[in-house]
């Protein structure tokens, strides 16, 4: 078990029906042992006293390390619960409830019943979600490729509305493992929740892409980038084109039998030294590699162009 599944086993441990300070004490310590958002917003939703995704985001993305509040702290506050080291979480008695307990959810390594039902709900991408993306300047990908939306898709802040949904599927595989949820306005705006774009919580995102054009089209060279929309913006010069998430999961994307890759690193340290990682591991086993890396915050296409 890596670092971070281990971190969110740890957390997934821990009654999230604990006091305000307890609970602000324990997203302190998941952000320092690398989990994100996402993690925190699903540990916090099964607590009674549970307020929104937005209460969530608010203090998560106010963090600032002071050095007391570690990764250790998070390990050992899911020890003193009773949490074992390897992977498993004993069950967790719910705050002002004698005897009744709750099972801390199992994470699933494929895409659980929930998210195959919600995927075969998902159409072909139009409407607000090809507004959305348009006004972006992404290419609007192919239809047998992994991005859809949804009409409807409730957010965990009670916000419902529609959403672009990409299916997660193991880069090596190709099994589905995950859904990345990002929620818009029906005019094809941004939605103002937060946090905005969500994976499945209790769901497996090692070595996860979204297979943005099939794999059938993958016949020489391949072009990732961490986002949906940076990809989608890649995509104008090069394809066929994955997203794979984030840094994480391009730092470590396992080399594949594909001739040449192409990276589009975001443009900050966590992606450049991601993209670097990914480069180096694929030139060892004998694949092309090239980065391209905008020089902003935007890409810039005709860089992309020329990289490609």
């Amino acid at each position: 078990m890596g670092e971070l599944d281990r971190a969110r086993s740890a957390l997934f441990s821990l009654d999230a029906g604990c006091t305000r300070d307890e609970w602000a004490r324990i997203a302190f310590a998941a952000h320092a042992a690398g989990l994100e958002l996402e993690d925190f917003v699903s540990w916090s939703e099964r607590a009674e006293n549970f307020k929104s995704a937005r209460d969530c985001a608010a203090l998560w993305r106010g963090i600032r390390s002071d050095g007391r509040v570690t990764a250790a702290t998070l390990f050992k506050l899911a020890l003193d619960a009773g949490w074992r080291d390897d992977g498993t979480a004993p069950p967790t008695p719910l705050p002002g409830k004698a005897g009744i307990r709750v099972v801390a959810p199992s994470r699933h390594e494929t895409l659980s019943d929930y998210g195959r039902a919600l995927w075969e709900a998902c159409r072909p991408v139009s409407g607000a979600g090809r507004a959305y993306l348009e006004a972006r300047c992404c290419v609007i990908p192919p239809a047998d490729g992994d991005l859809r939306w949804h009409e409807a898709l409730k957010h965990p802040s009670g916000y419902t509305g529609p959403a672009l949904v990409g299916l997660v599927t193991d880069a090596a595989t190709g099994e589905p493992i995950s859904l990345h949820r990002t929620w818009i306005k029906p005019d094809g705006s941004k939605a103002d929740v937060e946090p905005a774009r969500m994976l499945l919580g209790g769901h497996r995102k090692t070595w996860g892409v979204i297979r943005l054009w099939p794999d059938e089209a993958v016949t020489q060279g391949l072009a990732i980038a961490e986002g949906i929309e940076t990809a989608l913006a890649l995509a104008h010069a090069f394809t066929p084109v994955w997203a794979v998430i984030d840094a994480g999961n391009m730092a470590a994307l396992p080399v594949l039998e594909v001739d040449s890759l192409l990276i589009a690193a975001d443009h900050d340290p966590a992606g450049t030294k991601a993209a670097q990682a990914c480069a180096q591991r694929w030139a060892e086993a004998g694949r092309e590699a090239a980065i391209a890396t905008p020089p902003g915050e935007r890409q810039d296409v005709n860089d992309l162009a020329r990289a490609a």
